[in-house]
């Protein structure tokens, strides 16, 4: 596609890209992606939507792309038509995921959504990645991971609520509404945290505009209020049992990703957009069993945490897929713990996990984990804590469709 000027629709003019980065616009989406408006008009059934969070570069947020399938599948959004709807076959070269002599790679429906973009009786069916023919899950299949430990837990019954941050950026990659050039030297975060006004908050109209789509999509999607940095939002999915939380969580960033392209905003959930003198970007993860929630549950939650501070710098390479802007997100300042010290606290929100105040006093309720980064593997993290806190024994299933919710 072209503009008028005959120059390619979205490329920076006169020099264009010195480096293409395939991967990233190959069934991609965000502001990477030009002239859906125009591609879109054909009628379609179903978008299937892939994981890929093996890259390094958080920015392109490679955990979501989408490819398009016909109206002759009738497939609909349901829990069973997960395992209606067929494989699809694609390159996973152009996604990182494989070598090109080697390319074929395998999307494995495990839920489906309604389609907030083109209505019923579209539908979102959110895939696994497996290779070759389909038998072995990619390196960057981690919700196999985490839907074996479920199975494995579904007696102890694992809730999860998951809270995620974001930046919204202009599209050349300066902060919505942040002055050009110098940005903000100081911010009164106090009135951006669920502010009102044009001179406090950037960005409501896409933040109210993904609440509806993810209504309607049917996610348990539990709210959404702006963060105390400018131009950064966050937005709540669950508290819901197993596998669904973190499935709902990786539909709803494929979805703001795609708002974002209609409000010609970028997405970004990189820990540390602005550097160390602003806040980062987190996904806090509140998570409970059975046990938890019971009568005496708190003597539990204590126990689950000092399994977590043991295994504390084992986790936490996997608690963002940036690693370093992670680490310079907990710096000990803007309500984090330091990366490399563990800590617990009640009502501490500088602690690596969180209990609110009346836990105590109840003697049952749920943890909050406040280390992950907002790029972080949902279900790396979920698995962790449900691998760490109930142990793991051995399992001959696999992943693919949805069992554990």
């Amino acid at each position: 596609m072209f503009d008028s000027d005959l120059w390619p629709l979205g490329w920076p003019k006169v020099r264009g890209y010195p480096v293409t980065e395939s991967k990233f616009s190959y069934c991609g989406m965000g502001e990477h992606v030009s002239g859906r408006d125009l591609a879109d008009c054909h009628a379609r059934a179903c978008i299937y939507s892939g994981m890929d969070y093996g890259g390094s570069n958080a920015e392109v947020m490679k955990g979501s792309w989408e490819f398009q399938v016909g109206p002759t599948l009738g497939i609909k959004a349901a829990d069973d038509f997960a395992d209606a709807a067929p494989g699809w076959a694609f390159d996973g070269s152009s996604t990182g995921q494989a070598t090109t002599d080697n390319s074929d790679t395998t999307l494995k429906p495990a839920a489906v959504y309604r389609d907030p973009f083109r209505a019923d009786p579209h539908v979102l069916v959110l895939c696994e990645v497996y290779l070759g023919g389909g038998g072995k899950p990619a390196s960057t299949n981690h919700r196999n991971f985490c839907n074996e430990l479920c199975e494995i837990h579904k007696a102890e019954e694992p809730w999860f609520g998951l809270e995620q941050e974001y930046t919204m950026l202009d599209n050349d990659g300066w902060g919505l509404g942040w002055p050009k050039g110098g940005g903000f030297p100081a911010v009164k975060y106090e009135f951006s945290y669920c502010g009102v006004g044009a001179k406090y908050i950037a960005g409501r109209d896409v933040s109210e505009a993904h609440v509806k789509a993810c209504l309607f999509a049917g996610l348990d999607f539990e709210g959404t209020n702006a963060e105390v940095m400018f131009a950064c939002w966050e937005w709540q999915v669950g508290t819901t049992l197993g596998i669904k939380a973190p499935d709902d969580l990786w539909m709803s960033r494929y979805i703001m990703n795609r708002i974002g392209e209609d409000y010609g905003v970028d997405i970004t959930y990189h820990p540390k957009p602005f550097g160390h003198l602003h806040p980062g970007i987190g996904m806090h993860h509140n998570f409970s069993t059975k046990r938890m929630r019971s009568d005496g549950g708190y003597d539990f939650i204590l126990e689950c945490i000092k399994r977590l501070e043991k295994n504390h710098m084992k986790h936490m390479p996997h608690y963002g897929i940036d690693e370093a802007g992670n680490r310079m997100r907990l710096s000990g300042k803007f309500e984090t713990s330091p990366y490399d010290k563990f800590s617990w606290g009640i009502a501490n929100r500088k602690a690596s996990i969180r209990l609110q105040r009346n836990i105590k006093k109840k003697g049952k309720g749920f943890m909050e984990d406040r280390r992950p980064g907002g790029d972080c593997d949902p279900y790396q993290v979920c698995g962790l804590l449900m691998e760490t806190c109930l142990g793991r024994t051995a399992y001959t299933g696999g992943g693919g469709k949805k069992k554990c919710h």
